[in-house]
């Protein structure tokens, strides 16, 4: 586990501000569970802690 800053990445930025609407709204109406908080303990529990303790012990420089 690393306990540093993250590194911001423009392209990823830009990527998800870009991301289409109806890509999104494509996906929510055919995979169940899509975009709903908490789904991610469903699907992987052992990721998703491993996820949640990473933003907990983790900042951005941006925050």
């Amino acid at each position: 586990m690393r306990f540093r800053f993250r590194t911001p990445s423009s392209r990823k930025s830009i990527a998800a501000r870009t991301k289409g609407r109806a890509t999104r709204a494509v996906k929510k109406a055919v995979v169940p569970g899509y975009g709903r908080k908490g789904m991610g303990w469903a699907k992987n529990p052992e990721k998703a802690a491993k996820t949640a303790v990473h933003h907990r012990t983790t900042r951005s420089i941006f925050r």
